[in-house]
């Protein structure tokens, strides 16, 4: 029997039992996608590989030499990787074990709740639902709030516990973030206050990830191949692993580690250090049989911001965050991807950086 047609009986007996309705949905476009998969393109993945760990205590180190190690290492992991660890982080293991808890109560709930009862400021969403056909649909769900609602009692319905931990959790995250942007940014010649000058609390994000187990095929993306559109993303993992990112025009996957944080350099701050810090493509594979949890904060300055490189000759145009935005959005409405940063280059600069999309 033909590939298609044997997953495609598969996905109609799986269609039964799914909350949220992944299946149904990816079902649906299975079935309207007529060329045959490319089952390949997901499996060529052979190297774990151990992101750059950096212990942020260095950086309060009495010693100036460790004090510099440590920034060379976090700026040199940026420009090398676009990802690094972080260790000595400030977010305790407590806090970190109080959020998982009740995230996991709050997609425990059923998918009718989730998607109606308007929870953590109505943004709930799941699946993808502007994908057109298979290889852009992500097999998950998420909430993803702003700062600014974080700690509005609105937001929470009968999750009461969540609010506080959400508050405190957030608060760290925020800390953290703006503690390594201003470092990021100092390293490039600027004052440690201009990345907090910039950043606003309603565009910064906390975002909620739950990927449900996939019992279709390894092909399925949790989320599907991207950049992100901030300057810097800080990702609270479990051990189920999943994340990937591209190293050397290949995918590699990235092997959890309990203690750390996950930070990657987003297209925001690539285009201010002018390709000095890389924003690297990444996406999270699925599980067959164990589901994965992850918290991620996106650190974006103010819509009306002006993004512009530090030094001439600027290999992109300046631009605002909305415009920014704006784009992408309209480049996922349009084509199921988020394009980027390629959209900003001035004409003739193009040669002068790595691209991020294959």
């Amino acid at each position: 029997m033909h590939l298609t047609s044997r997953k495609y009986i598969f996905i109609s007996i799986a269609m039964t039992n799914s909350d949220p309705p992944l299946l149904n949905h990816y079902g649906a476009i299975f079935s309207s996608h007529s060329p045959q998969l490319d089952v390949t393109k997901n499996r060529l993945v052979i190297e774990e590989c151990q992101l750059p760990l950096i212990d942020l205590s260095g950086l309060s180190n009495h010693d100036e030499t460790v004090r510099r190690a440590c920034v060379a290492a976090i700026c040199g992991a940026s420009s090398e990787w676009g990802f690094f660890q972080v260790l000595n982080h400030g977010i305790s293991p407590q806090l970190v074990e109080k959020m998982r808890s009740e995230q996991v109560k709050l997609f425990k709930i059923p998918f009718e709740r989730k998607a109606s009862c308007g929870l953590l400021n109505n943004s709930y969403r799941w699946g993808s639902p502007r994908s057109t056909c298979p290889k852009q649909f992500s097999w998950s769900e998420a909430f993803h709030i702003p700062l600014t609602k974080v700690s509005d009692e609105a937001c929470y319905g009968e999750f009461i516990s969540l609010r506080a931990v959400m508050i405190e959790f957030a608060a760290a995250m925020s800390k953290l973030a703006g503690f390594l942007g201003s470092v990021l940014t100092a390293n490039l010649g600027h004052g440690k206050e201009v990345i907090k000058n910039l950043c606003d609390e309603g565009t910064c994000f906390l975002r909620l990830n739950h990927y449900a187990a996939c019992p279709i095929s390894p092909e399925i993306l949790g989320l599907v191949r991207h950049i992100d559109s901030d300057f810097l993303t800080i990702l609270c993992q479990d051990q189920v692993g999943g994340l990937q990112l591209m190293k050397d025009s290949k995918w590699v996957t990235v092997k959890p580690n309990r203690d750390a944080l996950i930070v990657n350099i987003g297209d925001l701050f690539q285009a201010w250090s002018n390709g000095v810090y890389k924003s690297v493509e990444h996406k999270v594979v699925t599980n067959a049989k164990m589901e994965r949890y992850s918290i991620a904060y996106f650190l974006c300055p103010s819509y009306d911001s002006s993004i512009g490189s530090f030094k001439e000759p600027s290999i992109y145009r300046k631009f605002t965050f909305r415009e920014y935005r704006d784009q992408v959005q309209e480049d996922v409405r349009k084509t199921g991807y988020k394009v980027g940063l390629p959209r900003f280059l001035v004409s003739g600069r193009g040669d002068l950086i790595t691209g991020n999309m294959e």
